[in-house]
């Protein structure tokens, strides 16, 4: 039985993810459900395919990956199911999946037709949960739904290059539980782009000129403990996804603060890296 997960923005206080779980074990007994993150921002599309992209990849192939965020049915907003890098993913068609295929193309994409036999006014627990069974019991994607090629694709979310290649200019897509930042800039980019040129990295008042591989990397511990600059080092990193990332060493909101406090930085705020002539 494949594994299913589950990543919405239902939270923990309402009854909504245990109905869902519940809805999954009555179809499906012997049902495996992982949880990845049910406090995505509400309707926070960019917060969910950036959790969701570095999540999925860690399961089996063959894994249903079910996404309740702005998942309400309506003509601007179909349900779609789709079998992409040996996973499938069943959710709304709201721009998430464009998030999720700008390196990896789809391999089968459905709009799921199947409302017409579910009543529903929750299509998380009622039609999702019933295109996951579907799936898990080794039903084909054609049998819930049509074939269309085009998904609806959010703009204006990647990063943006100079003609000269001087300049990235990115935005920040996530902010942790630590409150790091995290941008759309990838090490693969900045490499390209850089050609191993010195940079400055700008966050509105905040400067970098160099990008760890690691917190600790930013520690000195050839210095005694009470000589070290720790709490409260900022730092730039690339992250176990190689997004470029900004923090605060051991950073704590109610302590030193956050990179995300410190900086000033929220969703969608520049960040941008100025390479040498």
């Amino acid at each position: 039985m494949p594994i299913i997960t589950l990543t919405t923005d239902f939270g923990e206080k309402d009854h909504f993810v245990g109905a869902v779980k519940g809805a999954i074990y009555t179809e499906m007994e012997d049902a495996k459900i992982v949880d990845i993150s049910h406090s995505i921002s509400p309707f926070h599309l960019h917060e969910a395919a950036y959790i969701i992209q570095n999540a999925y990849k860690s399961f089996p192939q063959g894994s249903i990956h079910m996404i309740g965020v702005d998942s309400e049915l309506n003509p601007e907003n179909k349900h779609i199911a789709v079998f992409m890098d040996g996973h499938y993913f069943v959710c709304a068609d709201n721009g998430i999946i464009s998030m999720l295929t700008s390196e990896i193309r789809p391999e089968k994409i459905v709009e799921i037709n199947i409302h017409d036999r579910v009543i529903s006014n929750f299509p998380v627990l009622d039609v999702f949960v019933k295109v996951a069974g579907h799936i898990a019991r080794g039903g084909t994607l054609e049998v819930i739904g049509k074939s269309i090629n085009e998904i609806k694709v959010l703009t204006g979310i990647r990063p943006v290059i100079s003609k000269q290649e001087s300049q990235i200019t990115g935005t920040v897509v996530y902010i942790d539980n630590y409150g790091n930042v995290i941008s759309n800039i990838t090490k693969k980019m900045f490499e390209e782009i850089g050609r191993g040129r010195d940079f400055i990295i700008n966050a509105r008042t905040a400067k970098f000129t160099k990008i760890y591989n690691h917190y600790s990397e930013a520690i000195n511990f050839d210095l005694l403990p009470s000589k070290r600059e720790e709490d409260g080092k900022k730092l730039a990193l690339w992250n176990s996804s190689n997004y470029l990332e900004l923090a605060i060493y051991k950073s704590s909101s109610k302590t030193v603060g956050s990179a995300s406090s410190l900086f000033g930085l929220d969703y969608r705020d520049t960040i941008m890296v100025n390479f040498t002539l």
